[in-house]
């Protein structure tokens, strides 16, 4: 019975610390901002697998479509309709947060317009996995172009 209640005490302890971990990652998430760019481009995904972009150079299963340069003015409109705020909108770059119901995680999506097409990069602000979110949003927010 002894070792029953040891059991059940752990379990509940370190189901207390992932969540308070949880909620302290999701406030730290909070303060920052997005990477913006680098060079005149967007800045490069991490190593971790939290992030999405279609930058040239970037890791295949992190790669992902550009868009059209004719949806760029429709593309502010399409970013709030699937629940992002837009942080910039400036000189052919906009950036936008994303935030997780669920400990308030932030999220940057960011595009610009480069010569060719539409230049979009989604990336977690912390954490090691995202569990596939940026690049759902990247194909939500494409959905709602009509792509």
């Amino acid at each position: 019975m002894k070792v029953l209640k040891f059991l059940v005490s752990a379990i509940v302890v370190l189901a207390l610390v992932g969540v308070v971990g949880f909620f302290f990652l999701g406030q730290s998430s909070q303060s920052g901002t997005a990477p913006g760019l680098a060079d005149g481009r967007l800045s490069p995904c991490p190593e971790a697998p939290n992030c999405v972009s279609s930058e040239a150079g970037t890791a295949p299963e992190k790669q992902v479509d550009s868009f059209a340069l004719d949806q760029w003015d429709a593309l502010p409109g399409a970013i709030s309709a699937i629940g992002g705020t837009i942080t910039t909108n400036e000189d052919g770059y906009i950036a936008a947060e994303f935030s997780s119901d669920i400990f308030g995680f932030v999220d940057d999506l960011e595009v610009r317009r480069g010569e060719n097409g539409v230049e979009v990069r989604s990336g977690s602000r912390v954490g090691y996995s995202d569990a596939g979110v940026n690049a759902a949003r990247v194909a939500q927010l494409r959905a709602g172009l009509g792509n």
